[in-house]
Formats: C-alpha cells, structure tokens, sequence
C-alpha cells in the first residue's frame, strides 16, 4: 500500500462502528475479555489495538518494548485495552488519559475487571493536560489517531478522535512534549501507519527538535490490503 488513507474514509468507518450491529458489549482481546462502553473506540472493528499490544510485547510473547517493572503513560487509552496490560504485565504505576469521559469510565472499569485498579488511574483531558506538573514516567506511549485530516477540520463528534487528526496538530503537541515527560533513561513511544502521512511526521520531527527511530513493526491483513504499523522511539536530537 503506497497510498495515504483518504480521511473522509476514516470518519465513515466512525460512523459504521458506533451503529454497526455486531457492536458487543463485551470482546475478547489477548485471550481476555473487556468491556466495551457505548461512544468508544471498539478493537473488534480494527485490528490495529491487537498489534499493539504484539508491538509493546504484551500478547504473551515476545520482549517488551519497554520497561516491564516501571512506570507507564498511555495517550488515548480507549477501552483501555493497553494501559490494564501493562499493569499486568508488572508496571507499578499506570496512567491512561483520554479526551472522552466515556473512554475514561471504559478504561476504569476494564483495570476493575482485570484486577489493577489499585495501580491503574485513569484520567479525563487532552493529551498530557490531566497529567499534573511534574510527573515523569519511565515509558510514555500514544497509539495515535494516524490520518491526516484538512487543517480547518472541525470534530463532529467525540468518536472521530480516535480516527482522523486535523493538520497532526496532536502528532506535534505529542512529538513536542512526550520527551519531557520521561525519567531519566525513559522512553517515548509512538504507533504509526502507513496509512498515514510518515513524511509530514517526520518534518514535525524536525521541527520539534525530534528524530524517529523504528523500534518494531507488525503487519495487519485488512479487507484486501497488508498495513504496515510501525513502533517509534522519538529521541532528542542532539
């Protein structure tokens, strides 16, 4: 796939999955079960949430992407799918945000379900705003909403967050301020598609005073087409 995902393409799939009526109330993922709110994303209508967790190594197999027994930051926590794993997985402290209140309540109640809810705090805001002044985690990570939408887009609703981003203005808030977030020795992770605009990334990259390094990439098979995602560590240039 050489081509860049047509946006209006995205925002109809918004649509179909919010109606669709094969939309559970409850999926299973990574050989667990998890609730899923009405007005959330739902990772049974894309398979991207699934790479994810194969990504950051939290399917069962593999190393993980990052450090197992530390302290991690998730962007966009969704159903929460990503966040309550990596609580499974030995983090000692989870932080997920999510500009939705309904995402935020979803991923309360799936870190309920699994058990981490003493470990798991799950917060209302955009991007790192609800985070507080001062608070540094040892991996920080945001599966982002990777196609480019016009400049002058405006949200018709909160469900199209999770799809389309308007000019990457949250790609360059994330690129910009995620490093300063980090311990000493942290890492700063983002998932990208090439169903996005890598080019455009990565002169945000630059302006920001950042450089992408590929860390892991899976494949997905998607109607008729293979999707490359790809995990990057954005790094400090020097």
């Amino acid at each position: 796939m050489t081509g860049i995902t047509s946006y209006t393409s995205s925002l109809a799939r918004s649509r179909a999955s919010q109606t669709s009526a094969d939309r559970p109330d409850v999926f299973t993922l990574a050989g667990r079960e998890w609730d899923l709110l009405d007005g959330v994303f739902a990772p049974v209508h894309s398979p991207t949430t699934g790479v994810a967790l194969e990504l950051l190594g939290l399917s069962g197999t593999g190393e993980p992407a990052f450090r197992r027994d530390g302290t991690f930051l998730e962007i966009g926590s969704g159903t929460g799918v990503v966040a309550v794993s990596a609580a499974l997985a030995g983090c000692t402290r989870v932080v997920a945000t999510d500009i939705t209140a309904q995402a935020v309540r979803n991923t309360a109640r799936n870190a309920l379900r699994h058990g981490v809810a003493d470990r798991l705090t799950s917060l209302r805001g955009d991007l790192f705003e609800p985070v507080g002044e001062g608070a540094r985690f040892d991996t920080v990570y945001w599966h982002s909403n990777y196609v480019l939408a016009p400049s002058e887009y405006e949200y018709q609703a909160d469900h199209e967050r999770a799809y389309v981003d308007p000019g990457y203005r949250a790609h360059r808030r994330y690129l910009a301020q995620a490093p300063g977030l980090l311990t000493e020795g942290g890492t700063a992770l983002l998932q990208f598609s090439e169903r996005g605009d890598l080019g455009l990334l990565r002169r945000i990259a630059e302006e920001c005073g950042r450089t992408l390094r590929p860390v892991r990439r899976g494949h997905l098979a998607e109607r008729d087409e293979t999707v490359e995602l790809v995990l990057y560590e954005i790094c400090r240039k020097n």
